[in-house]
């Protein structure tokens, strides 16, 4: 996926008091940030729109019902009861996609659960969402 999100023109902004990588630019959208307390990188909106658009099956998909749509889109959590459909691979902690049965984004997060949990379980949260689509047309911001 990294060939899918990176092309020639990254830009890298730096910490300017550790120097260390903060966030990834590609064509002047944000992509990703990196998480300082294990190496991830945390997935923008923008980066989710292209891997969706450019990865026929991406691992990191986690399907909910279309119903919740809404309450995801504002920035609601993910929860189990409402996952049709996640990678079995997926770990805690892992970065994924949120998307509803018919495929329209609806926001990026963290997995809590595993994905053979989060399509298990009935009850707990499955993804922690970081940003819902409708909180960044609110906020301006991407990630």
């Amino acid at each position: 996926m990294g060939l899918v999100l990176f092309d020639k023109k990254v830009q890298i902004e730096c910490s300017r008091k550790t120097g260390r990588v903060r966030r990834i630019y590609s064509q002047d959208r944000l992509v990703a940030t990196l998480r300082p307390k294990d190496g991830y990188l945390a997935l923008a909106l923008h980066a989710a729109n292209v891997i969706l658009s450019n990865v026929k099956h991406p691992p990191n998909l986690v399907t909910v019902e279309s119903e919740v749509s809404d309450a995801i889109k504002a920035g609601g959590d993910v929860f189990a009861k409402h996952v049709v459909l996640a990678n079995e691979d997926l770990r805690p902690g892992d970065e994924v996609i949120v998307t509803n049965e018919k495929g329209l984004l609806l926001g990026v997060g963290a997995a809590v659960l595993s994905g053979r949990e989060m399509c298990a379980f009935k009850r707990g949260v499955a993804v922690k969402l970081r940003k819902g689509v409708n909180e960044a047309e609110n906020d301006g911001s991407e990630a």
